[in-house]
């Protein structure tokens, strides 16, 4: 069945690639700021600024079956140097612009015969990390509004959160600027190698897909084993 599916940020960096694997087979709407990257991509482009813009229902379909939140942050700095300003701004990109969105198009999302939701969590909500305070707490608080909202839900629709490592992005760059730091950052994976945005777009395109229909309430570690594995 072609779908709807409604990516919020889907212009560059992993949802742009979630909409390079998914537009030839469903009907894509893209709520983003910019539109310069998606060329000639059959999609329909939604200007929208979530820290400064409400969604219009109007620009889109009655029938929302997949829905995947992008915006996020990387805001790596030792605890004493964040401010609770810096930690008020990480909850709102992160969390709260989502819970505004998702209440808005919840009507949209119950037309569905089993929407799938897509969140994106961090790899240092599962393993302390140092320098990560603010980010685990925002990305920490999706991951359990994700697993409350698909038990609420169930099975209405599906709620599934991704969890990645380091990933190769525009948002990631300050930590790849050169060699030497791709490569340590490189190293610090089981699997020896950051991760790119298509390795995130496929487990979000399958979490999309009828194929995963008796999967929900999982947050899905995409991080090179990071997670999981000691192989020092």
């Amino acid at each position: 069945m072609k779908k709807n599916i409604l990516l919020i940020g889907g212009s560059y960096g992993i949802g742009f690639e979630i909409a390079l694997k998914l537009y030839s087979d469903h009907t894509i709407f893209i709520a983003s700021r910019t539109s310069e990257n998606l060329g000639n991509l059959e999609v329909t482009h939604i200007p929208y600024d979530a820290a400064k813009d409400e969604i219009d229902p109007s620009s889109l379909p009655e029938r929302i079956d997949g829905f995947v939140y992008c915006p996020g942050s990387i805001n790596l700095k030792p605890f004493k140097m964040l401010t609770p300003e810096t930690f008020a701004e990480d909850m709102q990109i992160n969390f709260m612009f989502l819970v505004k969105i998702i209440h808005k198009l919840l009507p949209r999302l119950q037309k569905s015969e089993q929407a799938s939701l897509v969140f994106f969590s961090t790899v240092a909500v599962k393993i302390g990390m140092p320098f990560h305070t603010s980010i685990a707490a925002a990305k920490g608080a999706i991951e359990g509004f994700a697993r409350a909202l698909a038990a609420e839900y169930a099975p209405q629709f599906r709620v599934n959160v991704i969890a990645p490592s380091l990933t190769d992005t525009s948002l990631s760059k300050r930590l790849l600027s050169n060699d030497k730091k791709k490569e340590l950052m490189d190293n610090r994976h089981p699997m020896k190698r950051i991760g790119q945005a298509e390795d995130i777009a496929n487990i979000a395109k399958f979490l999309l897909s009828d194929d995963s229909n008796w999967i929900t309430g999982q947050v899905i570690g995409v991080d090179g084993g990071m997670s999981t594995l000691n192989v020092s």
